[in-house]
């Protein structure tokens, strides 16, 4: 799914225009965006949590050279499903 197939979800559901429903998906996507550079958890309840989690410093392997390499500190997002979500059972 990409964001033309949740903008058109949405117009399903609230009867909007294609130019409003992108809009609302891309005003979404900016403040989860925002949020998660500011460091702030994302809860959503039945989906899931988003969090951004500290990524240690430490050395790495160049799989093409076999150098090894300087892995630097810095954060990474972590998703965890809610129980809805692993309830699914996918095909």
């Amino acid at each position: 799914m990409i964001k033309i197939d949740i903008a058109n979800s949405l117009m399903k559901v609230h009867p909007c225009s294609r130019a409003t429903a992108l809009q609302v998906v891309d005003l979404l996507t900016e403040r989860l965006k925002d949020a998660l550079l500011n460091g702030h958890r994302i809860e959503i309840r039945g989906f899931g949590v988003f969090e951004p989690r500290p990524r240690k410093r430490g050395m790495g392997r160049n799989i093409k050279t076999g150098a090894s390499v300087q892995i630097p500190k810095g954060k990474s997002i972590r998703f965890k499903p809610g129980k809805d979500l692993r309830e699914i059972e996918v095909k």
